[in-house]
């Protein structure tokens, strides 16, 4: 199947979400959507083509979902993708596998990284709490990406670093 729109994906369509350490955007952005396009157009898992699609948003994160009715991504594949963007890495500034770190809105809007130790550090100073908006990279369905990626911190597992 060709690359499709995500919004036309079933909401238990399986999805991987990469949050970048630092804003990527313009020709960045479009050399980093570029290529995933590029590699979405082939994805394939045992020689069977999948069904596939990628999100964009606020130059941070990148959703990449798979529809599992008609074929499931591999290990191999999924291996596949990982290595794309780890080489994408020193081409648009900023690393998207990268792990421990929280990504959340501050007061102006602006999207921050901070490791958990400093999110921490900002609940205990008064300069997060319960009400921040928070990004979750661990959801893992199309429909909670499109749901709960961003919900207040009160409400993700982001809780017990408050």
């Amino acid at each position: 199947m060709p690359r499709a729109d995500f919004a036309s994906l079933p909401h238990d369509a399986r999805v991987w979400v990469f949050a970048a350490d630092a804003p990527v955007r313009d020709e960045k952005a479009a050399r980093l959507l570029a290529e995933v396009d590029r590699f979405l157009d082939g994805w394939a898992a045992h020689g069977q083509p999948l069904t596939c699609a990628r999100d964009w948003r606020d130059d941070r994160f990148l959703a990449i979902a798979v529809d599992q009715r008609d074929a499931h991504a591999s290990g191999c594949s999924i291996d596949g993708l990982f290595r794309i963007l780890k080489a994408l890495e020193g081409q648009i500034g900023a690393s998207l596998l990268g792990g421990g770190r929280v990504l959340y809105r501050d007061g102006a809007g602006a999207v921050r990284t901070v490791s958990r130790d400093e999110f921490s550090t900002l609940a205990t100073q008064g300069a997060v709490s319960g009400t921040t908006r928070v990004f979750d990279a661990t959801v893992a369905t199309a429909g909670a990406w499109r749901e709960r990626f961003e919900v207040p911190a009160a409400e993700s597992w982001h809780a017990a670093l408050l």
